[in-house]
């Protein structure tokens, strides 16, 4: 109470910045009136005897040691309105269908309680959120307690719908929405869901983390007239882009709207917008305006008027954002390969691994993958900023953490023990050399017979800063790592597939209520987080054992994080090698699908989403880079190697391209 009092009057008083543990600071306006007044005469020295009266009265708030605590009710005797607020930003689900039918006896149609007490208890949700008064694991509880409530509404909406003859009527048209792949956040969407529905709108919901592949799928077989992109994270904003590369490369003319926190119009207009010209993307700001704009785009005289105030303002923002922006100036690629990075192979032999070819195991132990989990990156899932396990006892957020980590800890313990998810792995091992800036695979030791050909990405930035040996960075590629093949040393390279996702379908259904966000994603989170620990469990065993050149290592899990060891394992789409499909030659070289139950999608994701897939490096020297954005020129030499178009490779690689191809096909 002190300190929030200090905080409100330091606030007025024009203070800017502060540091506090939120989730320990009481609402100004819920501080009890009489303790409020004593710790303000404490605060702004208002009377003399201030000290003694506040400490008199803190004995009434003072809990005695072991007692039990007691749930406070008092909130019960609240109208309904405020009781269902109250449920809300607490994430109290135990009485919020008797409050939700009391609200709808109350109000005069079920629709009136969503839009009315559940929409403002959401509002003080969101301003809670915005104001760092409450974190993501708790705007998810309260997403929770409302989709319950709008569960427990449903069959009073669709009486409605019947009784008013609306169901008898085609639909107003018909709306694909989805969570973009990669991110868990649903509250707006399923919102807008709603609102659209009680319109007469027809909407398809296809959940969270949903691929490209299959918002594109579900859009052709249901012929849908709109699709709607919702995401809260930052990397969604790529998703969309992609989603919107792929409805302009498959055709698509159906109108694209974009919606969620980290969206804007900027963005949409710069970034989502030129990627789709066959349609047009269009943003909206909340659920209020996703009707207005629904109904332009589907109506036969307003449509077309419409899109092309939309697009006549996007391309001025665009044309304002695109201004005064400058590029990077890059090596071409004959310099960047001359300046590749330098091993000398015949004083550092590369080691042999024990077997080649692919080995798989099946249904892996999980509870050998506990240990070894990285539990930061969890943490990151719901956007609690810091390092476990620091972040547990962390000022701000610690308290948030900690209650996170130990419904995680608890739902870990039932996963492991009762088997909820599958985990499989298959690695393998194959001779083989670099040529240029691909890596050769071979089928025997003797290297006459080519198996398969893996391509790599070279660094072309401008190196100017030197490395302790006083010569200039070098402009590195995984294929560095790896011994020509006219230095006459022979060397191997390894690749894996692993996942701990097979059954989390299943789990989800049999386990986790279908209004449970919270538990869902705890779900998600968790089978990610045991994928990633038995990629990293299996790297340590090929070091230790199946490679064998790091056989008396013995690094703390820590120390496996921090990746302190010997040899790396990139994957395809991450910074070492940014090309996604490069993951099908690794998959036909494992039989991953066969052996580990993992498909790649036609965009390359792997599914289960709950999967790892990479390569194995040995040399010491071997580490992890980014390739950063490439020119023109190393594309047309990527897409003679992959066997591409231009186009084709521009499309693939198109997160590092380091220019517009559109500009450069139009010059």
């Amino acid at each position: 109470a002190m300190h929030s009092v200090f905080l409100y009057h330091a606030i007025k008083a024009g203070m800017d910045m502060g540091i506090v543990n939120a989730g320990q600071l009481a609402v100004y306006d819920n501080i009890p009136k009489e303790l409020r007044e004593l710790c303000e005469d404490v605060v702004l020295n208002r009377r003399a005897d201030s000290t003694d009266r506040l400490l008199e009265l803190a004995q009434q708030f003072k809990g005695e040691k072991g007692a039990k605590r007691e749930v406070d009710l008092k909130w019960r005797d609240a109208s309904v309105e405020d009781r269902l607020t109250h449920s809300l930003v607490h994430g109290i689900t135990d009485f919020i269908e008797i409050d939700t039918e009391e609200a709808r006896q109350k109000l005069p149609k079920p629709l009136h309680v969503i839009e009315g007490p559940l929409m403002a208890g959401m509002n003080v949700v969101g301003d809670l959120f915005g104001a760092g008064k409450m974190f993501l694991p708790q705007v998810v509880k309260s997403a929770r307690v409302m989709k319950q409530s709008v569960a427990y509404l449903q069959p009073f909406l669709e009486a409605e719908k019947k009784a008013s003859g609306v169901d008898q009527r085609p639909a107003a048209g018909k709306v694909i929405m989805a969570t973009v792949k990669g991110d868990v956040h649903d509250i707006g969407k399923n919102i807008v869901g709603v609102v659209l529905q009680c319109n007469n709108y027809e909407v398809i919901d296809l959940g969270v983390m949903v691929s490209a592949q299959k918002i594109l799928e579900a859009a052709k077989s249901e012929k849908a007239d709109i699709i709607g992109l919702s995401g809260l994270i930052t990397p969604s904003l790529d998703e969309m882009c992609f989603v919107a590369a792929e409805m302009e490369r498959q055709d698509f003319h159906v109108p694209l709207l974009i919606g969620g926190a980290t969206t804007s119009r900027i963005h949409t207009a710069v970034k989502i917008s030129p990627n789709y010209v066959k349609g047009q993307a269009i943003y909206v700001t909340d659920a209020s305006r996703a009707v207005g704009v629904v109904s332009n785009l589907l109506s036969a005289t307003e449509k077309t008027p419409y899109v092309e105030g939309i697009v006549s303002e996007y391309a001025k923002i665009r044309e304002n954002y695109l201004k005064g922006e400058s590029r990077k100036v890059r090596l071409p690629l004959a310099q960047a390969r001359a300046n590749r990075f330098q091993i000398d192979w015949k004083a550092t032999p590369p080691p042999k691994p024990t077997f080649t070819g692919a080995r798989v195991f099946k249904n892996y132990d999980l509870a050998k993958l506990v240990d070894t989990i990285d539990w930061s990156p969890y943490f990151q899932t719901w956007e609690l900023t810091g390092r476990y396990p620091q972040i547990l006892t962390d000022n701000v957020v610690g308290p948030e953490a900690q209650k996170l980590f130990a419904d995680a800890q608890a739902m870990l313990k039932q996963m492991v023990r009762e088997k909820w998810v599958t985990a499989n792995a298959v690695i393998g091992f194959w001779p083989a050399n670099s040529v240029g800036d691909d890596i050769q695979l071979y089928t025997s030791e003797a290297r006459t017979e080519k198996l398969a050909t893996l391509h790599t990405l070279r660094q072309q930035i401008a190196r100017e800063n030197k490395g302790s040996d006083g010569k200039i960075r070098a402009n590195t590629a995984l294929a560095d790592f790896i011994a020509p093949k006219d230095s006459g040393v022979a060397d191997w390279i390894g690749a894996f597939a692993v996942t701990t996702g097979i059954g989390e379908e299943e789990a989800l259904a049999k386990y986790i209520k279908a209004t449970d966000d919270y538990g869902r994603i705890t779900l998600k989170a968790l089978a990610d987080r045991l994928a990633e620990s038995l990629a990293e469990h299996m790297h340590k065993r090929v070091r230790r054992e199946f490679w064998g050149y790091a056989g008396a290592e013995t690094w703390s899990n820590e120390d496996l994080i921090s990746e302190k060891y010997r040899g790396i394992r990139p994957a395809p789409g991450y910074p070492a090698q940014p090309d996604h499909t490069e993951k099908g030659t690794i998959f036909k070289l494992l039989d991953a699908e066969a052996k580990a139950g993992i498909k790649l999608t036609e965009s390359y994701a792997m599914w289960p989403g709950a999967a790892v897939s990479g390569l194995y490096f040995s040399h010491e020297q071997s580490h992890y880079f980014g390739v950063a954005k490439v020119e023109r020129d190393q594309v047309e030499d990527y897409a003679k190697r992959k066997g591409w178009t231009i186009e084709e490779t521009e499309r693939w690689l198109s997160p590092v391209l380091n220019y517009d191809p559109k500009s450069v096909r139009a010059a």
